[in-house]
């Protein structure tokens, strides 16, 4: 039975759900996959650092984290992939949209030493994508990023091993949870800013939610889709957006009473000079899958050669199902090794 060195870059809300999923499922890795584990690295952001070739206690590191103490002294992040002496390096530090980055060095530098690279986040596969799985190929390694787009919802594997040989035409969804939030709350009476607040309380919207707002994550997500599934390299400044900001409580109220709801939804098409990604506001009737996706859930259809429209929903995620996107990968990178 193999045991793997594993290593945490990032051990935020995700990286410690990941942590506990691999506690419980321990045995049944053993049982079922024949792998076994070993933490050999664990490094956060602002809680320290902790390297130990010998084996780290999981648990102890998540009770630390969880009374907010310290791991131990900070590590600069690519001193820490060279020195963790990891076979799989989990990556889930803040996502950069702009340029992927420091992100996408640290996962560069994972695979250049042989490891395995899982992250959920979709800054390198938007910006480097291709490097990255050339780079895993030419190492025997694998980098894979379930994650990075609806959690723990197989939509990349999908394609990698489910679909094999279908052409992708298009997609259209609701790709952020937290808009979907919002904008729902908008339609029962509260104000944009009591939406927002409330998202902010319950962890799914971040102290400055523009990102969520103004649709940039969900641009990069589409990217992430169409460099990924459609083969076309697709920055999220190419993809058309446009945010919530301007949907008014009094407007989703009115939409709903004529069997409306505002929505922000994410299309990807395949068209003579490439691929066209759009994020905008719309209203959707209730004779669109779109319509009864309510809370922080989500939605995708593709449309592709061979089947003609094919959706995958998922309700209400959190850190945990991102988590078990990280574990499938991380299932998935070793078990034909």
């Amino acid at each position: 039975m193999k045991e793997y060195r594993l290593a945490f870059l990032g051990f935020g809300n995700v990286g410690q759900a990941l942590g506990r999923l691999l506690l419980r499922k321990q045995d049944e890795l053993a049982q079922d996959y024949d792998i076994r584990f070993l933490v050999t690295g664990i490094s956060t952001g602002r809680h320290g650092a902790v390297i130990n070739p010998q084996g780290i206690d999981l648990s102890q590191a998540l009770a630390v984290m969880s009374t907010g103490g310290s791991l131990g002294a900070s590590v600069d992040g690519l001193e820490f992939v060279h020195k963790c002496t990891a076979e799989v390096l989990f990556e889930s530090i803040p996502v950069n949209y702009t340029s992927g980055q420091p992100a996408v060095d640290y996962l560069r530098a994972a695979l250049q030493a042989g490891m395995h690279a899982v992250t959920a986040n979709k800054g390198p596969v938007v910006h480097a994508y291709r490097e990255l799985t050339d780079l895993a190929a030419e190492h025997g390694s694998k980098f894979f990023f379930e994650s990075a787009v609806m959690d723990g919802a197989p939509i990349f594997s999908l394609f990698r091993a489910a679909l094999p040989g279908a052409r992708l035409y298009s997609l259209r969804g609701i790709l952020n949870s937290t808009t979907n939030l919002i904008l729902g709350r908008m339609e029962e009476g509260e104000s944009f800013e009591q939406a927002v607040a409330y998202a902010q309380s319950i962890g799914i919207a971040e102290t400055d939610p523009s990102g969520d707002v103004d649709g940039w994550d969900a641009a990069v997500k589409v990217a992430a889709l169409a460099t990924v599934l459609m083969g076309m390299p697709l920055k999220p400044q190419d993809v058309a957006r446009q945010g919530i900001r301007l949907i008014t409580p009094e407007q989703a109220r009115l939409a709903r009473q004529a069997g409306k709801r505002w929505k922000l939804v994410c299309t990807a098409e395949r068209r003579a000079e490439g691929v066209v990604g759009r994020v905008a506001p719309e209203l959707v009737g209730s004779d669109s899958p779109l319509y009864g996706v309510q809370g922080t859930s989500s939605v995708v259809t593709f449309v592709t050669d061979v089947l003609p429209e094919l959706s995958i929903v998922e309700g209400n995620p959190g850190p945990e199902t991102t988590a078990y996107g990280m574990l499938a990968d991380f299932i998935n990178a070793v078990k034909n090794s």
